[in-house]
């Protein structure tokens, strides 16, 4: 994921009113290593409850208002983008209003996800072998790969739908 300004990060969210997009508090740029990253997210301590993700779609931002449910699920979730089986933090269930006139009418789309955006991480983190002659770098490309398209898939769904 190439670098974006925090002027990129602001008019790339198509889900939030320009009141929403201005107030938003985006964190310190500066060290963030966008080459490790296949989506940018992050949760504003002011909104516990709301969380920010921005996605690369075509090599343009897609910013994405998230809004966490409440409850927590009974069960450990598995995240629906990293799909990581043996996740070292928390999975919420998140909603975000479609895009336009679907938005504005209140169609809503949920995904379960890291709670802290993780995801990154998690598919870089090695993964033991399944077998002998298991080819460790070539999962984690695949996991990486699979992170991509789930993440710019959300982002067109929620894009998409005006």
């Amino acid at each position: 994921m190439h670098a974006f300004t925090e002027k990129d990060i602001r008019a790339s969210f198509v889900n939030a009113s320009l009141r929403e997009r201005n107030s938003l508090i985006v964190p310190d740029l500066r060290d963030i290593e966008w080459d490790k990253l296949d989506y940018f997210g992050w949760r504003d301590p002011k909104q516990p409850l709301a969380g920010f993700l921005v996605v690369a779609v075509d090599d343009a931002p897609v910013g994405i208002l998230l809004r966490q449910t409440e409850q927590r699920t009974r069960t450990r979730a598995q995240c629906s983008w990293c799909e990581d089986v043996t996740l070292p933090n928390e999975v919420v269930m998140f909603s975000a209003k479609r895009a336009g006139k679907a938005g504005r009418n209140g169609d809503t789309v949920g995904t379960l996800l890291c709670e802290n955006f993780e995801c990154s991480v998690n598919v870089r983190r090695p993964v033991p072998p399944a077998y002998l002659g298991f080819d460790v770098k070539a999962a984690r490309d695949r996991r990486i790969a699979a992170l991509r398209e789930h993440a710019v898939g959300f982002a067109r769904d929620i894009r998409d739908s005006a």
